[in-house]
């Protein structure tokens, strides 16, 4: 499993948020990908390069062209780390409710 920060690391560049939200709408290759975006093929191909070892994506070979799709589970360290300081934060915004309740009535 690939820890948090690959994840955050992979999608804190704009060019490779882009290309992972287009890889949500279904599999792509380079080339389609390329035609999608303001970016060189070489370009692309590294940010996929990124993705996939963030565990954000999958290639699947079919002849001479790879296809990239979303990884189903790839996101998920991402969602654990979300989940844990969600705990964190609805504890102490309760405790600045009540705070601000104590302080005006």
């Amino acid at each position: 499993m690939t820890d948090q920060t690959e994840v955050f690391r992979a999608l804190a560049d704009p060019t490779r948020r882009a290309i992972f939200e287009r890889l949500t709408r279904g599999e792509a290759t380079v080339k389609e990908i390329t035609a999608d975006f303001a970016v060189s093929q070489p370009a692309v191909s590294q940010h996929l390069q990124a993705l996939r070892r963030a565990g954000l994506v999958v290639e699947r070979r079919n002849g001479k062209f790879i296809h990239y799709k979303v990884a189903p589970t790839g996101l998920r360290p991402l969602i654990d780390w979300i989940e844990h300081y969600q705990a964190f934060w609805l504890d102490r915004t309760q405790h600045l409710k009540a705070l601000l309740e104590e302080i005006d009535p």
